[in-house]
């Protein structure tokens, strides 16, 4: 089978697209024919080397990287129910990689039956990126009275939550890098879509909410645009962090909690680690009800060291995802 292997940590460049030995099945396992495989921004980081602070180890090489597919299963290992095979099926494959492939091994207890209506990319990005996002819903548990700030509102979490904001009634602003993400936030439900590149974006939304307060800020980003926009959390805001592509993470000081009353907290890693499969559920059954409908950016496999690339520049729009 084809598949994309990495023999040295490295820049994109390393992730070659080769001939490889089709996977052996044990006990408890399925072999998955890929239809779709997710990319993460933890695999750039995984690639390069270095786990990114994530609790993924760092492989043993070579490797195939990629950790959420999407298919049919073709073939099931002893031990397992033959009614499996040709069912079409999502899965997380956890710490043990190889989702960058024709085929890829899961372990069976770990899988989720497709309806026909969700297509594979859907699926892919629900089942990582999707229970991210669950989990920090969960935490900040927005209301119809909330005006919620979601940096990075294009990409893959930001494009969810922006319309879990809207399910539930709140006031949304996103933030968005140029005209035309700016516009697909706008589509996605936010009453406030905001390029962050304009160097006056800040003013420009203070004088668009008047006398409104920043209530949540979900924040991905960090640096300068996360830095400005925790300027807009009014008293008794809350922020939930999980990440900071833009930086390092908002700083702040006790006296700026004291003062305005405000929490904050890291939404995703420990905290979720014994309930991601409720959240996978939770995320696959937001996509099958049509409530939540991912973005996604699609490259072919053998693409996937320009997908790799594309994503550490940003230049992407929400989920990425290889297509064999």
């Amino acid at each position: 089978m084809k598949a994309i292997r990495l023999h040295a940590f490295g820049p994109a460049e390393n992730l070659v697209y080769e001939d490889v030995p089709d996977p052996v099945l044990s006990a408890g396992m399925v072999l998955v024919e890929v239809e779709a495989a997710g990319v993460h921004l933890v695999d750039t980081m995984i690639r390069a080397g270095s786990t990114g602070g994530s609790p993924i180890p760092v492989p043993e090489l070579p490797t195939i990287p990629g950790r959420e597919v999407a298919g049919r299963v073709s073939a099931v290992g002893p031990d397992v129910d033959a009614s499996w095979v040709g069912k079409r099926v999502v899965v997380h494959l956890g710490m043990v990689p190889g989702g960058y492939a024709e085929r890829a091994v899961a372990k069976v207890e770990s899988l989720y039956e497709l309806p026909a209506h969700v297509d594979a990319a859907q699926a892919v990005a629900a089942i990582g990126t999707g229970r991210t996002t669950a989990g920090i819903l969960s935490q900040a548990r927005l209301t119809a009275d909330d005006v919620v700030l979601v940096t990075a509102a294009a990409g893959g979490i930001g494009s969810y939550l922006v319309q879990a904001g809207r399910n539930v009634g709140a006031t949304v602003v996103g933030l968005a890098g140029g005209p035309a993400k700016v516009e697909l936030v706008r589509s996605l439900g936010a009453q406030y879509a905001v390029d962050y590149t304009d160097p006056d974006w800040l003013a420009g939304l203070k004088a668009e909410l008047g006398d409104r307060e920043v209530s949540v800020l979900l924040d991905g980003v960090g640096g300068a645009n996360g830095q400005q926009a925790f300027e807009l959390l009014g008293v008794g805001g809350r922020l939930f962090m999980f990440g900071w592509s833009g930086g390092g993470p908002i700083e702040f000081t006790h006296t700026d909690l004291m003062s305005r009353g405000l929490t904050a907290g890291w939404a995703i890693g420990a905290k979720l680690a014994t309930r991601l499969r409720e959240l996978e559920s939770t995320a696959l059954q937001e996509t099958i009800s049509g409530r939540w409908k991912a973005l996604t950016t699609s490259f072919p496999l053998s693409d996937a060291a320009t997908a790799h690339q594309a994503l550490e520049e940003r230049a992407t729009t929400g989920k990425v995802v290889l297509i064999p």
